[in-house]
C-alpha cells in the first residue's frame, strides 16, 4: 500500500480512532532524530520492531487501520548535537496524505527567535496544528522563561503545545541514562505554563510516572490541559488514571500510542480490557482529539 494513496481531506466520521502521539524518527533523506546510543536504548526498552518507518510508511500503516495520526519530531539539537527530522518534511507528507496525517512539529527552546520564526512559518504556510516539547532530551524546564516567546507564538497561532511528562524510555538502560535527566519532566512545571498562557491548549503526554497525581491535578485544575495516554500499554495504567479518565477527565483524555515505539494495535487490544464506560470509550479514542484539533466530521 502506498503512502501516496487517497488524498481526500480527513473524514473524522470514517475513522476508527485518532492517534495523537506518533514519531517521525527518520528522514527520507537519511537523517535520524536520536543519536545511535539513545536510539538503541529506546529500542531495547520498548522491545520495538520496525523502529524506523518513513513518513509514507506511517501514512500507509494508519490508512490501513482507518486511523488518523498526529506526527511530529523532537528538535533537541542544542542539547544533543543531533539535528531533527525536518519539520517541513512532516508538513509536506501531511499535504500529500491529508486523509491520515495531522502535522505537528518539534521546536528547540534554545534556538530562541529562530524557533519563534519557525513556529509562525509552519503554522501559516503548512497549517501545522501543534508543537512537541521533550524537556528531558531538550534539557530544559518547561517553565523556564527562555521558552516563553515560543509559547507566545504558539498561543497566537491557536496551536497546541505537547509536553513529554514522566519517565522516558529514551536513554533508559544506557550508562547514566545517556545523560538524560528525569527532573525536567515533572508536570508541575507545565502548571506554570498553563497559568501564564491560558489561551494555549496543552497536552501532557504519557502516564506521568512518578508524577501521575500531579498530572491529574493539573489537568483537572486548568481547563485547557489534556492528557494523552501514549507510551504505556493500558494494562499498566495506574488505577487513579483510569478512574479520572472515566469521570472528571473523560472529555480531556486522548488515545496516543507512541508509534513506532508502541504499536496502536497492541495499545487498543489492551485498552479493550480496561473498565472504561461504554460512553467514554469513543471520547478517548476519537472525539476528544477531534475537538482539541478543530477537526469536523463530513
Amino acid at each position: 500500500m502506498s503512502g501516496h494513496g487517497p488524498t481526500s481531506p480527513l473524514d473524522v466520521d470514517a475513522l476508527v480512532a485518532i492517534d495523537v502521539h506518533t514519531h517521525a524518527e527518520v528522514s527520507e533523506k537519511g537523517g535520524a532524530s536520536l543519536s545511535a546510543e539513545l536510539d538503541a536504548a529506546a529500542g531495547a526498552y520498548f522491545k520495538a520492531e520496525h523502529r524506523h518507518p518513513t513518513l509514507p510508511e506511517i501514512a500507509a500503516y494508519y490508512r490501513e487501520r482507518r486511523m488518523a495520526c498526529v506526527v511530529f519530531t523532537v528538535d533537541a539539537e542544542s542539547a544533543t548535537g543531533t539535528p531533527p527530522v525536518p519539520n517541513e518534511e512532516i508538513a509536506e507528507a501531511a499535504l500529500r496524505n491529508p486523509d491520515v496525517i495531522i502535522p505537528f512539529a518539534g521546536v528547540d527552546p534554545y534556538k530562541g527567535k529562530a524557533a519563534v520564526r519557525q513556529i509562525r512559518w509552519l503554522t501559516q504556510e503548512f497549517g501545522v496544528k501543534g508543537f512537541k516539547f521533550h524537556p528531558n532530551i531538550q534539557a530544559f524546564h518547561p517553565h523556564d522563561r527562555m521558552a516563553y516567546p515560543l509559547y507566545e507564538a504558539i498561543e497566537e497561532a491557536g496551536a497546541v503545545a505537547v509536553f513529554h511528562t514522566g519517565q522516558t524510555g529514551i536513554g533508559a538502560g544506557a550508562p547514566g541514562g545517556g545523560g538524560i535527566r528525569l527532573k525536567y519532566s515533572n508536570p508541575m512545571d507545565v502548571d506554570d505554563v498553563a497559568a501564564d498562557f491560558p489561551g494555549m491548549r496543552i497536552v501532557l503526554a504519557h502516564p506521568s510516572f512518578p508524577w501521575q497525581d500531579e498530572a491529574l491535578a493539573v489537568a483537572t485544575h486548568k481547563p485547557q490541559v489534556y492528557i494523552d495516554l501514549s507510551g504505556w500499554s493500558p494494562k499498566y495504567f495506574p488505577p487513579q488514571l483510569v478512574r479520572y479518565a472515566n469521570s472528571l477527565l473523560q472529555d480531556k483524555v486522548l488515545f496516543g500510542s507512541d508509534f513506532p515505539l508502541l504499536a496502536p494495535d497492541r495499545w487498543l487490544a489492551d485498552f479493550a480490557g480496561l473498565p472504561i464506560k461504554d460512553e467514554v470509550r469513543p471520547k478517548i479514542l476519537k472525539e476528544n482529539a477531534a475537538r482539541l484539533l478543530g477537526l469536523t466530521g463530513n
